[in-house]
């Protein structure tokens, strides 16, 4: 067996189309009580030996080869692949910050292209592209037999070329077809604005090697426009990323003990990662929302704060990626990315395949044009025959919506989540009191 000796970047995602990631050269050996399985080997020379022979037309001893690795790691698990020197150099693009594609990360399930989570502000995100998402067809081509990177490679192309992603959806008769054009995708790890004075909103898209320091930054300038009394942490659709961003994100709110930890067969594999003291909120209230676009490292700062009572979780059930990746390049340029440790939460958790149960559940909601009309309110303005205002004033006709009425309508969980806030702070100052 081929060991990787303390080289790699750990990696907490899918397949992104589009995640920045950064990678180190691997050198391999063999373990001591490893043995090389002879007869094994013998058998696939054999079967090389029939197909180079045999086949009804001549193939390439590269591709043979090639094909043979990929299939050893696609029997593995989901997310361990074999890159070649060409789909190695396009995930390195990544580390740039911007990459021509559609804007999704992605995964596979039953030979399907299963859509993890859509990108904030990208093609696939405003075409309507959804978590949990199965691509069957890409143009006209079905995804059944493709390999996720063969996948990956049809939907990349160049900027302003359009792609037909044939999708099936849960809850959906019949197969949707969304026609989506390719565009240079810039991603922003860290967002921020403030919901009403004094109640701070982040959102992470995916976890980066500067989010950290990105958050960080995002949290002093709510400060620097007022205090923050509470703040929403928006993980929802965050398909992960470095594991170390992962653990900065969770230290900035946790001011002390486990954040998570790993296990894997190798020495280097299983890791403590502990808080540093200090609370960027000097512990003011904290809701984090999750949902099945939530995955890896978002559900390693979900799990943390959960464990540590540091804020409360609100949405729907996270994805349930506990593994860890590392990319491993190996001497001829080519890499493989390969499945080398689960992590857990604090109190011991693994979400692996289980995901991360919000303390409080709340589905995303949408209202019919009836459930708007009933949702109608009616006061003493509104009835004919009604006393008139002694003062003169009218309270009749049109009433503007605040902030607080818009965001209901525009996100459901996220006024859910200000509202949460204010609770928390009241019962804090009766408490107090």
């Amino acid at each position: 067996m081929l060991q990787n000796l303390r080289t790699s970047t750990w990696f907490l995602s899918g397949t992104l189309l589009g995640l920045s990631l950064a990678v180190g050269h691997s050198v391999y050996a063999l373990k001591d009580n490893d043995q090389i399985p002879f007869e094994d080997l013998q058998a696939f020379t054999e079967v090389f030996s029939k197909v180079k022979s045999d086949y009804v037309e001549p193939v390439d001893d590269q591709k043979l080869i090639e094909d043979a690795i990929r299939g050893m790691l696609n029997g593995l698990d989901p997310h361990s692949a074999f890159l070649n020197t060409s789909e190695f150099s396009d995930l390195k693009i990544g580390t740039t910050g911007q990459f021509g594609g559609l804007g999704i990360e992605v995964g596979m399930e039953n030979g399907f292209v299963k859509v993890i989570s859509p990108i904030d502000d990208t093609p696939a995100s405003r075409a309507g592209v959804k978590a949990s998402d199965l691509i069957i067809k890409l143009d006209d081509k079905s995804v059944k037999g493709m390999t996720l990177n063969e996948a990956v490679k049809v939907m990349r192309g160049k900027p302003n070329t359009a792609i037909d992603l044939t999708i099936v959806r849960d809850g959906e008769p019949k197969p949707l077809v969304l026609t989506i054009t390719r565009e240079i995708i810039r991603v922003k790890s860290v967002k921020n604005r403030m919901l009403e004075p004094g109640y701070g909103y982040v959102r992470i898209t995916n976890f980066q090697s500067r989010t950290t320091t990105d958050l960080l930054k995002a949290i002093s300038d709510l400060q620097k426009e007022e205090r923050l009394k509470g703040m929403v942490l928006d993980l929802r659709n965050n398909p992960g990323g470095v594991l170390n961003g992962a653990v900065g994100v969770s230290d900035a709110f946790i001011d002390n003990g486990l954040i998570v930890y790993t296990e894997g067969r190798l020495d280097d594999s299983s890791h403590r990662y502990l808080a540093t003291p200090g609370d960027s909120l000097n512990g003011a209230p904290l809701v984090v929302l999750v949902n099945g676009g939530s995955a890896s490292a978002s559900e390693i700062v979900a799990g943390a704060i959960q464990d540590h009572k540091r804020g409360i979780i609100l949405g729907t059930k996270s994805f349930g990626k506990g593994s860890v990746q590392t990319i491993q390049e190996l001497r001829n340029g080519s890499a493989v990315k390969l499945t080398t440790a689960r992590y857990f939460t604090p109190n011991g958790r693994s979400i692996q395949a289980t995901g991360i149960e919000p303390d409080i559940k709340l589905s995303t909601l949408r209202l019919s044009a009836e459930d708007e009309k009933s949702r109608e309110t009616y006061s003493e303005s509104d009835l004919e025959g009604r006393l008139s205002n002694p003062n003169g004033e009218s309270g009749a006709g049109e009433e503007e919506k605040d902030d607080s009425e818009a965001l209901a309508e525009t996100d459901f969980q996220l006024y859910e989540a200000l509202n949460l806030l204010k609770g928390l702070i009241i019962l804090n100052q009766i408490s107090s009191s």
